[in-house]
């Protein structure tokens, strides 16, 4: 009976990856690799020849099949492209139906881009939520993120280069101007780290800039961004409100709960923010 590994791989540096992770991929029978042949590159560099099979989010039921049956002969290592399998990876299927089969599953930890990202952001790291790769339809996200709209934990996210600006004006519209970090590919050459308020990093996409490679979004949570700033002043209270009033009457919110929303995050009265709401709006 052969053991299924979860081997951890680069996020985009060779050099992180472990000298565990590479004798258990020698030493493996076969290697289940989310594209055979971006993993291929990392085999030659280092000179392993440990035959590969594919296993990705398409591969379904088939897949599981042809995996559980490679290990039913040997050990099996299990890659994605990058970075730990299974978290945000078609890998969790896997590791459940071989734990279901009788297979013993051994983690080879290393590099995984919510922790990278989530231990430079400069925000708390003792307790995080993290969400993954959020839903690609608005409403979607919207409800998600609601979710945590009120949770004092740090969240992190994934997110893919062309839903990057719409992500952030829901994050916007939903948290508020947070303080958040957002880090573009990791450990690979162009990394690049940006800090500051949800706003700012917004702004910094609307001109040329256009979101290019793979991103990770840490966002303050709802206690940390109140112990940072404290409660709004109230000569600034009416400013405050309409900036978010835009915000999430920009993203499709309607009056009503708009105004709901504001009034609840900064404490004013429902009827007060619901007249500077119909005045944006035009009623």
């Amino acid at each position: 009976m052969g053991t299924l590994y979860l081997v951890a791989t680069p996020l985009g540096n060779l050099e992180d990856i472990t000298l565990r992770a590479l004798r258990i991929l020698r030493e493996a029978r076969v290697i289940a690799a989310e594209d055979t042949r971006h993993t291929r590159k990392l085999l030659t560099h280092f000179e392993i020849a440990t035959p590969t099979i594919s296993y990705h989010e398409h591969s379904g039921p088939a897949g599981i099949t042809v995996v559980l049956a490679a290990l039913a002969e040997g050990d099996v290592a299990l890659v994605s492209d990058a970075g730990t399998p299974a978290i945000s990876d078609p890998g969790a299927e896997l590791v459940q139906a071989a734990l279901m089969a009788g297979y013993p599953v051994v983690p080879i930890p290393g590099p995984a881009a919510v922790i990278t990202a989530l231990i430079a952001s400069g925000l708390p790291t003792g307790e995080f939520t993290f969400l993954g790769f959020l839903p690609r339809r608005a409403q979607e996200r919207r409800t998600l993120l609601a979710t945590v709209k009120d949770a004092p934990r740090t969240v992190v996210v994934y997110e893919a280069p062309h839903r990057l600006r719409a992500c952030l004006d829901d994050l916007l519209a939903v948290l508020g101007d947070r303080d958040a970090c957002l880090a573009r590919e990791l450990t690979k050459l162009h990394e690049q780290w940006l800090r500051g308020t949800l706003s700012h990093l917004r702004a910094h996409y609307d001109g040329n800039a256009e979101p290019r490679g793979e991103y990770t979004l840490v966002i303050a949570g709802a206690a940390e961004q109140q112990q940072s700033h404290g409660e709004v002043p109230p000569e600034a209270r009416e400013a405050t409100a309409r900036e978010r009033l835009r915000a999430l009457l920009g993203s499709g919110y309607g009056t009503r709960d708009a105004a709901a929303q504001v009034a609840h995050e900064l404490a004013m009265p429902r009827r007060e923010v619901y007249r500077l709401a119909l005045e944006l709006s035009g009623g």
